[in-house]
C-alpha cells in the first residue's frame, strides 16, 4: 500500500505544484477532483499536467468527486436526456483519467445520484413520486454504472462505487448495497470504494466491512468523522489498516478531508505521518 492525497483541499493550485509540496511527506500519487481543473474539465489538455506531476516522481492515480459542482447532470435522473448527458460526461472523465495515467474513478457524488425530490402537500419534500422512488433510482443508477462501466473496461479504468451515509444520500448507504449492484453488473471494472468516514454509518466496524467485501475492494479513502485527516480525530485506524493488510489490499490509501481549517500542508503532513506509522507496523 502507498499513500495518495485528494487534491481539492489545495484549491486551484496547479497539480504539479501540489505534487511537489506533498512529496516531502511521503505521498506517491494524487487523486484529482475534476472541478479543480476548471469549469470544463473534459477540455483540459492532460499531457502537460501529467508531465508536471510525474516530473516530481508522483503520479495521478485517478479521479473522484466526478459530478461535484456540475449543473444539469444526474446519474439516476428519470429524464432520459439528462441521464444520457451524464453518461457521456462520465465516459469523458474516463478518457481524462486514462490520459492522466490513472486507472481509478470513484463515484460518490451524492447530489447527482439521490432520488429526485418533489414537493408534497404542506410543502414538505418526499421521494415517493411515480418514477422517482428509491428503488427506481437504484435501477436507473445501476443502468448508468453498467453503461459507463463498459466504456471504462475498454479504457482499462475502474469505476469504483462509493457507499455514503444517509445524511448525504438515500441511495447506496452500505457496502452491501454497492456490492449488490456490482454483482448485478458483473463487470470486473466496476468495483467497490470504501471511505472511513462513510463506514462509520455501517452497523459493523469498519474492519469487518473491509474483510467482508475484500473480493470487490479496489479503492480506499482515509479520513475521520470530524472531517479532518486520519490521526486528526477520534477514529482509530489501527484495526482498519490491519484489515487492509489482512486482505492483501495493494491499492492506494488516499487521504480525503472536508475540513481544511488547519491548512492543506499541515493536514497532508499529519495524515501521512500517522498512516506511515501504521503501514510500517508488522501485521
Amino acid at each position: 500500500m502507498q499513500l495518495a492525497l485528494c487534491n481539492e483541499m489545495f484549491g486551484n493550485i496547479a497539480l504539479g505544484e501540489v505534487a511537489r509540496r506533498i512529496k516531502r511527506y511521503g505521498y506517491k500519487a494524487l487523486e484529482v477532483a475534476p472541478f479543480t481543473l476548471g469549469t470544463a474539465p473534459l477540455s483540459v489538455d492532460a499531457k502537460p499536467i501529467r508531465e508536471a506531476v510525474e516530473k516530481t516522481g508522483l503520479r495521478i492515480m485517478g479521479l473522484h468527486w466526478l459530478l461535484a459542482k456540475t449543473t444539469g447532470l444526474h446519474a439516476a435522473s428519470p429524464d432520459d436526456a439528462v441521464r444520457k448527458k451524464t453518461v457521456a460526461h462520465l465516459i469523458g472523465l474516463a478518457d481524462l483519467c486514462k490520459a492522466f495515467g490513472g486507472d481509478i474513478m470513484v463515484f460518490g457524488s451524492p447530489a447527482q445520484r439521490s432520488t429526485p425530490l418533489r414537493q408534497a402537500q404542506g410543502g414538505e419534500q418526499c421521494r415517493t413520486a411515480d418514477g422517482q422512488s428509491r428503488s427506481d433510482t437504484v435501477k436507473r443508477l445501476t443502468d448508468t454504472f453498467a453503461e459507463v462501466g463498459t466504456a471504462c473496461k475498454e479504457r482499462g479504468v475502474y469505476l469504483c462505487i462509493e457507499p455514503l451515509t444517509p445524511k448525504e444520500t438515500d441511495v447506496i448507504n452500505s457496502a452491501a448495497e454497492a456490492v449488490a449492484i456490482i454483482e448485478q453488473i458483473n463487470n470486473p471494472y466496476v468495483r467497490l470504494h470504501l471511505d472511513v468516514k462513510a463506514m462509520a454509518a455501517e452497523t459493523k466496524p469498519a474492519a469487518d466491512v473491509i474483510r467482508a467485501n475484500a473480493r470487490y475492494l479496489k479503492s480506499f479513502h482515509s479520513n475521520d468523522t470530524n472531517l479532518l485527516g486520519p490521526g486528526m480525530g477520534s477514529v482509530d485506524h489501527k484495526p482498519i489498516i490491519a484489515a487492509l493488510k489482512d486482505i492483501g489490499y495493494s491499492g492506494y490509501v488516499s487521504v480525503e478531508v472536508f475540513d481544511y481549517t488547519p491548512g492543506p500542508d499541515e493536514i497532508a503532513r499529519q495524515s501521512a505521518k500517522y498512516l506511515k506509522g501504521l503501514l510500517a507496523k508488522k501485521a
